[in-house]
């Protein structure tokens, strides 16, 4: 009944592609198949006990049970400030350039639908995190896509990014004033290097759009790497807002505890809507999230430890069963290409064929973006001895491909 009665804003949303795969894997797991469950950025982990106890510790104090401030504790706005100092040397005012958020996730969407006008252009890499192109969307703008060039290694080619980035400002009818940077990439974990911040900045300035950052994968790093920021650059904060999340580093998906920082101009925009919108996370959440970032960070350590092994065992473990997969400097997920003996399957018929003939689940590239075509996101949740028995389960998957293109 009232058919004429349309939702605009929601039918401007497609069809959400990761549902196909976790319907199958809910259908399979009903079925009693025992999945191994690669396709979602969902920390297998405790959250540290410190930060547990904090929690519970403020929680038993009844005057911390009403409502909190929406744009986060002042205690907690500092300790982000002091954050930000420890890792990257840069001062922020926890009054106008910081706000905490549920989640980096509920902070993008909030963003957009504060700065979105009807019709602004906002610039998006290809592949991408779905939220930080339908974020906008959502809020009645309209995105630019371009493709996010890297090599095998995981490295941005930075010049070529830019030659991109200026063909989409050509591509566009609207001057974007928006442009979107993810590093390390989800889905791609590629990197930069903080050479590129200091171009993309100037470039910033020169063509006056604003920048939205995300870091939310910068604790997780390899090999040396270290994640760069943008607000290192000198007058960054004139033209940038950059986010963060407490749910990888500190296993606190299920909290939802994020921060953004940045330019005041967006920052207050921020701090405004949500004021309107909600009262902010549980105050001892808030409090917890503060012993989370100024406490003990061995746990981190400790984190990124356990991604860094279960990679190396994955590459090789994925390698040994036929699917070549290469190691990457950052992020907690594994970006690979659909193995060639099955690649005309593409990566959703893939990954519904993998969960349904070998019983692992990973998510179709096809869902982050076109340029995700022909690759799968592999996260790194699932412990080491069930790592190896998904190479067993892949590797009897595959031959069946190779044994077709032999008969063929």
């Amino acid at each position: 009944m009232f058919n004429e009665i349309q939702f605009d804003r929601i039918q401007r949303l497609p069809k959400y592609v990761f549902a196909e795969v976790n319907e199958l894997k809910m259908y399979e797991r009903r079925a009693g198949a025992d999945v191994i469950d690669f396709s979602m950025g969902n920390p297998d982990g405790d959250t540290p006990e410190h930060i547990r106890e904090k929690l519970i510790e403020s929680a038993q104090k009844t005057k911390t049970h009403g409502y909190s401030d929406s744009k986060g504790i002042i205690k907690l706005r500092k300790a982000i400030c002091d954050w930000y100092k420890e890792r990257y040397e840069v001062d922020l005012d926890p009054v106008t350039e910081a706000v905490a958020t549920m989640g980096s996730k509920e902070g993008y969407a909030h963003l957009a639908y504060a700065i979105t006008n009807p019709g602004d252009v906002i610039v998006v890499p290809d592949p991408t995190y779905p939220i930080h192109s339908y974020g906008f969307v959502l809020a009645g703008g309209n995105v630019q896509k371009m493709e996010l060039p890297f090599d095998e290694d995981y490295n941005v080619d930075e010049d070529q990014f830019f030659v991109n980035l200026e063909t989409a400002f050509k591509d566009s009818f609207v001057k974007p004033k928006y442009v979107v940077v993810n590093f390390p990439h989800n889905p791609s974990s590629a990197t930069v290097t903080p050479e590129f911040y200091t171009r993309l900045v100037a470039l910033a300035k020169k063509e006056r759009f604003y920048i939205i950052s995300d870091i939310a994968y910068g604790d997780i790093t390899f090999r040396g790497y270290k994640t760069p920021s943008i607000m290192s650059v000198p007058g960054a904060k004139d033209v940038a807002v950059e986010s963060f999340t407490l749910s990888k580093s500190y296993n606190m998906a299920g909290w939802r505890v994020g921060f953004f920082v940045g330019n005041p101009k967006l920052i207050g925009a921020l701090q405004k809507i949500k004021s309107w919108l909600d009262y902010g996370m549980f105050t001892p959440i808030q409090v917890a999230a503060t012993v989370a970032l100024t406490g003990d960070q061995s746990c981190v350590e400790e984190i990124v430890n356990k991604y860094d092994k279960r990679q190396d065992v994955l590459v090789e473990t994925f390698n040994r069963a036929g699917w070549p997969v290469k190691l990457n400097r950052a992020s907690m997920f594994v970006w690979a290409k659909i193995p060639e003996c099955a690649a005309h399957l593409g990566s959703l018929e893939f990954s519904k064929r993998l969960l349904v003939e070998a019983q692992v689940a990973v998510a179709p590239g096809i869902g982050f973006g076109e340029y995700g075509e022909g690759y799968v996101r592999i996260a790194l949740i699932e412990n080491e001895n069930r790592i190896r028995q998904a190479g067993k389960n892949i590797k009897r998957f595959l031959q069946q491909f190779e044994e077709e293109n032999i008969d063929g």
